[in-house]
């Protein structure tokens, strides 16, 4: 697989400061999700993870007319009569979803235009969806006879509640960015034109605050989501452990001091 920073691929990584980009450059076929694009959305998460400078991951289009239409069906078509094709296809489209919503830094998608299938799939995948105005949004497989996978159905669940799930599945209906903010599909309705600039505010905030201490909610929030009620041995250590930390001796000294914190904590160095 090529260079994850090859701004000519159809998937690329981009690291500006603090801020790491995931682009989605297939603007012939409005995003349309091949296999090997599946594959390389799991190696720039896994990239953007490990790099030490970054603490924010944005997944973008680099054409504002389409986060992504969904599964390019070509290539279905081909791949269909094909079931080891078939299985790696299902795992490059879990890996992709998975490492999303696992990541260890904060995952934001930034959509605009067409966000359908699979493309939706990814944005829900994201810890935050921000959409514009005019931006339309939908999981259809049944426009196509296919059958969502569970686990992409019970995130669907757990951000629209049951009856909005059932709705946008049951229909294949598209909805609009206003419907989608009213169910919870996404967190933000803003205009087109101050999309990257309010995802870009919104990501340095987070980049300026303790990385600690989001590295260790995300990781609580998950364990939630997978099921867990009560504390185990290594959440309770996770909360205790963070007392005397780098980043919070700093965050509380500067709160004495009423200054403004300096966290130092990097994913890199867990000391």
């Amino acid at each position: 697989m090529s260079d994850i920073y090859d701004t000519a691929s159809a998937v690329f990584a981009s690291i500006e400061g603090a801020i790491g980009r995931i682009v989605l450059n297939r603007p012939d076929k409005r995003n349309a999700m091949s296999l090997v694009m599946w594959q390389r959305v799991a190696e720039a998460v896994h990239a953007l993870d490990a790099a030490a400078d970054v603490r924010v991951i944005v997944l973008c289009s680099s054409d504002e007319k389409a986060f992504s239409a969904g599964a390019d069906l070509a290539e279905l078509e081909i791949i269909a009569s094909d079931p080891g094709r078939r299985e790696m296809n299902r795992q490059a489209i879990r890996a992709a979803q998975r490492s999303l919503a696992r990541a260890n830094k904060p995952t934001i998608a930034q959509i605009s235009g067409a966000c359908v299938g699979g493309g939706c799939g990814l944005a829900i995948h994201c810890d935050f969806r921000f959409g514009a105005e005019g931006a339309r949004f939908g999981i259809t497989p049944a426009k196509i006879g296919l059958v969502y996978p569970l686990n992409d159905t019970k995130q669907l669940l757990d951000l629209v509640g049951v009856a909005n799930a059932k709705s946008m599945l049951f229909t294949g209906r598209l909805v609009d960015a206003t419907e989608a903010l009213e169910m919870g599909l996404i967190d933000h309705r803003v205009l087109a034109e101050e999309l990257a600039d309010d995802v870009l505010e919104f990501a340095r905030h987070m980049a300026s605050l303790s990385q600690f201490s989001l590295y260790g909610i995300k990781q609580t929030i998950q364990r939630i989501l997978d099921g867990q009620v009560d504390d185990d041995d290594q959440s309770e250590a996770m909360f205790l452990d963070a007392h005397d930390g780098v980043d919070a001796c700093e965050g509380v000294k500067a709160f004495l001091e009423k200054r403004k914190p300096v966290f130092s904590w990097t994913m890199n160095k867990k000391d």
